[in-house]
């Protein structure tokens, strides 16, 4: 996962991972097919962690601001999830995989959770949301997040995120 993440889908070959790895191209290809198969098991393995998203729909909206502010902090292990995803999205297999990924793990539990969402484009603009407020937070270094109090952020994203989870 770390090459991909790293280097992107496109940034990256079989062999670079296979001697990562420490093991032989042809290895990594009779296990995975190819690079594309190796990429789809790094999604499926990498989407299927829960990272911000919890399972008590009574408490969803308060779980999700509180993890994602944690989880964007300066000092936090940033999410190798969306750095796979802004690295290798602009291949276009790469993003075919990658949406697959997201629907059947993120979006599906969500809608798991939250079963009212089910349907409404609402699953999408909170997932849109949280992957808009890593990327200002992480990679753009917006100075406004990076400076405000976390407090004062995780109630901003509670109110927004409880007003996408009503019925």
């Amino acid at each position: 996962m770390d090459a991909f993440t790293q280097h992107g889908y496109d940034g990256v070959g079989v062999r670079d991972i296979a001697q990562a790895a420490g093991v032989t191209a042809m290895l990594v290809n009779r296990y995975f097919g190819s690079k594309e198969g190796l990429f789809a098991a790094v999604v499926e393995a990498s989407m299927a962690e829960r990272t911000v998203l919890t399972t008590d729909p009574a408490t969803l909206a308060d779980d999700i601001a509180a993890a994602l502010v944690r989880r964007t902090a300066p000092d936090a292990d940033h999410l190798s999830p969306f750095l796979l995803m802004l690295r290798s999205a602009p291949n276009p297999r790469a993003a075919e995989i990658l949406r697959a990924g997201i629907e059947t793990h993120v979006e599906a539990h969500l809608v798991g959770v939250a079963p009212h969402l089910r349907g409404t484009d609402r699953a999408a603009v909170t997932l849109a949301v949280i992957a808009g407020f890593w990327l200002m937070r992480t990679v753009i270094g917006n100075t406004a997040l990076d400076d405000a109090d976390e407090a004062a952020l995780t109630r901003t994203l509670r109110q927004l995120f409880t007003v996408l989870m009503q019925p």
